[in-house]
């Protein structure tokens, strides 16, 4: 309002005497200099409407113009130095444990399954786009375009659980006997991705066919729902949660109402379901190349959704004691037995680590806890929680190191899964240095880390294991109130990516990664898990992989 009144805040404040109150003068210091970065009065509407607080937006402003912060990678985390080794018998143990443990929890299955399915189906549809019929084979663009990928879907056609569906619409046309065959190939991928009936590239992964059964082809959402009812049910309920797009709940109301009917009946477990969307309030702002705030054609500013990183405060709305976490297309055809057992062995190694947390939380809260219980509390920390305790830590005051021991134990604790590194592109687990110069155990993409320095790039290509996103995570404290998990996120871990909006060039701000910087105040414990529990369905090629095809 003073902007579009062409009037400066100090010709228009009435200051009684020369007492302001503290919080008036902040307000009037926050619209100037919020107004000096060029924001109209329907600027302020939009981020009002959108529930995007201004203050917020100005902090993304100066990400942009300062950067961000390269993690510090101290080391990978290796078995034996980082990562636990749950051998056979000790994972049996620790399964067991969460059997007899479970049905005095609350467990709930979080999968984040927004995505759309276009980068699946990326070399389809550049195919469709770039390939002429006219002038040339397949097999020529396929040597033109070096794009072996294509060569790959064609070899295996028949293997992909759609192929007699989309087969037969394919089969309507009148002249498809006269085709040949890469038109027969061509109208095929045509149909696949432009006939209302399929849409694959538009639909979320969620909801599309993964895996064919003798009677029956499954979506990603029936094998959740399965893994679900193995391994994350308590007292004949397994509760999971979905985080989709708004635009396709209806997609996911059809396929969740067949899945749920089966696996309800094959496995006599009742299973309740809730959705959530990516709250519009953690978009973010994008910027052109100068850091000025990029708008669209109708003048207004472009907000883009903050990535995965936002998700955390849909897990936060969560009211579960353990809350299993997996993306929607790790997923498996045939290893639902070692997924289930794997996964309750993470699910036993948490429980067991935060009952000797809250053990501790409780008797530094009582009082009476002598210098020797702290000393093996500290040990405790180091061994099985991997925390950085300062190795002059008895010589502070017994106050302080109460103070320390508290602020230690009471987190949010998180079990991961990792398996052994075979190149696949993603985050790895690091020993990471912070400003305080403290080691902790973190999940660091290959974008976090400055390349271009010889050192920290040599430790990244070190990392023995691979991060597949197979989370086990307890959001309450040891008096059963949930974690405020905003407190745990560190905003200094977000990225900056590029993007370009109608032809021109932008930046935009996504937010410290769900496992990675959203939980960097976790206590982390990395445990190795088998590769068979590891199936993404990256591209559509995947599905031709020994994990998607029936035995």
């Amino acid at each position: 309002l003073l902007k579009l009144l062409g009037k400066k805040s100090s010709s228009y404040i009435t200051i009684p005497g020369n007492d302001i109150h503290e919080e008036a003068k902040a307000a009037v210091k926050s619209l100037e200099d919020t107004l000096d970065m060029g924001f109209s009065v329907a600027d302020y509407a939009q981020m009002a409407q959108m529930g995007i607080p201004v203050e917020k937006v100005r902090s993304q402003l100066v990400i942009f113009r300062n950067g961000i912060s390269k993690v510090q990678l101290k080391k990978p985390a290796t078995l034996s130095d980082g990562i636990v080794d749950m051998y056979d018998s000790r994972a049996k143990e620790l399964a067991a444990y969460f059997d007899q443990r479970k049905d005095s929890l609350k467990l709930m299955k979080f999968v984040p399954a927004s995505g759309a399915a276009s980068r699946m189906f990326k070399f389809v549809l550049e195919f469709l786009a770039g390939f002429d019929a006219e002038k040339e084979t397949i097999n020529a663009y396929i040597n033109r375009r070096k794009d072996e990928s294509l060569r790959t879907f064609l070899i295996g056609i028949d293997k992909f659980p759609f192929f007699n569906e989309v087969l037969a619409v394919t089969k309507e046309r009148e002249d498809y006997s006269a085709l040949t065959k890469d038109r027969r190939y061509f109208g095929f991928i045509k149909t696949m991705l432009n006939d209302s009936a399929f849409d694959y590239a538009n639909k979320p992964k969620g909801i599309l066919p993964f895996h064919k059964y003798e009677d029956f082809t499954a979506t990603p959402v029936y094998e959740h729902l399965k893994e679900a009812a193995s391994y994350s049910s308590s007292q004949g309920v397994a509760d999971v949660h979905f985080t989709i797009s708004e635009e396709h709940l209806d997609g996911f109301l059809d396929a969740i109402k067949e899945a749920k009917v089966r696996v309800e009946a094959e496995y006599g477990v009742s299973i309740n379901i809730s959705f959530s969307y990516q709250h519009k309030q953690t978009d973010t702002i994008a910027v052109d190349i100068q850091n000025r705030p990029f708008r669209n054609e109708d003048g207004t500013l472009l907000f883009r959704p903050g990535g995965h990183g936002a998700l955390i405060q849909n897990l936060n709305g969560l009211d579960a004691d353990i809350v299993f976490v997996k993306n929607i297309d790790n997923v498996s055809l045939n290893h639902i037995d070692a997924i289930a057992f794997n996964k309750k062995a993470l699910a036993g190694q948490l429980i067991e680590l935060q009952e000797q947390v809250f053990e501790c939380l409780r008797k530094i809260e009582q009082g009476d806890v002598t210098g020797q219980e702290l000393r093996n509390m500290f040990a405790f920390a180091m061994a099985k929680l991997s925390v950085d305790v300062p190795e002059d830590i008895m010589k502070f005051t017994h106050e302080h190191r109460l103070e320390f021991a508290r602020k230690i134990f009471n987190r949010p604790i998180r079990v991961c899964g990792m398996v052994k590194n075979e190149g696949e592109p993603g985050g790895g687990p690091f020993w990471v240095k912070g400003d305080d110069g403290k080691l902790s155990l973190q999940i660091v993409e290959s974008s976090q880390v400055d390349l271009e320095n010889p050192a920290q790039k040599e430790i990244l290509a070190s990392s023995t294991h691979f991060n597949p996103v197979d989370l086990v995570c307890g959001l309450k404290d040891y008096k059963g109130q949930r974690f405020d998990l905003n407190d745990f996120v560190d905003p200094s871990t977000g990225f900056i990516v590029y993007k370009n909006k109608m032809g021109k060039d932008l930046k935009s701000y996504e937010l410290p990664g769900l496992w990675n910087g959203a939980m960097a105040g976790w206590i982390t414990v990395f445990a190795e898990v088998p590769l068979t529990t590891f199936s993404p369905v990256k591209t559509v090629n995947d599905l031709l992989k020994p994990a998607h095809q029936p035995l």
